[in-house]
């Protein structure tokens, strides 16, 4: 890569109109992550165990000093049906959310979305009643 495509590639806004193509080493667990298999021109997490890195404030702008581990916490849906990976920054705090990789561990994925299920917080009666409901 020459000295003007590398000065390029890290200019704060390169990331919001390019691919990142860049093989990284997961922060977590250890997980040589490449682009390819992701179904997707941005690979921002790791497809073993599903955490990122707090690299940016605004997608793609490579601006945070923070750079702390994002743990993956929650499964949204958006308004297209597209899965995302709801992250927090074990650091500062900051959530976001990065859509699923077609590479993605389902395990971890399913793991994540049954998540509340297990948590007290939704009685086992109230998941019964909800299973009725959607069978029904």
């Amino acid at each position: 890569m020459n000295r003007e495509n590398k000065k390029r590639k890290y200019d704060k806004k390169y990331f919001r109109r390019h691919p990142c193509t860049d093989a990284f080493t997961c922060k977590e667990c250890g997980w040589l992550v490449v682009t390819g298999g992701a179904g997707s021109r941005h690979r921002n997490h790791c497809p073993n165990c599903l955490y990122s890195v707090h690299l940016d404030n605004k997608p793609g702008d490579r601006s945070s000093e923070c750079h702390g581990r994002m743990e993956p916490i929650g499964v949204g849906v958006r308004k297209n049906g597209e899965w995302a990976i709801i992250h927090r920054c074990k650091i500062c705090g900051k959530i976001s959310s990065n859509r699923v990789a077609a590479d993605d561990n389902p395990m971890k994925l399913m793991a994540l979305a049954l998540r509340p299920f297990g948590s007290q917080t939704i009685s086992h009666n109230d998941i019964k009643n909800m299973t009725i409901t959607m069978e029904g």
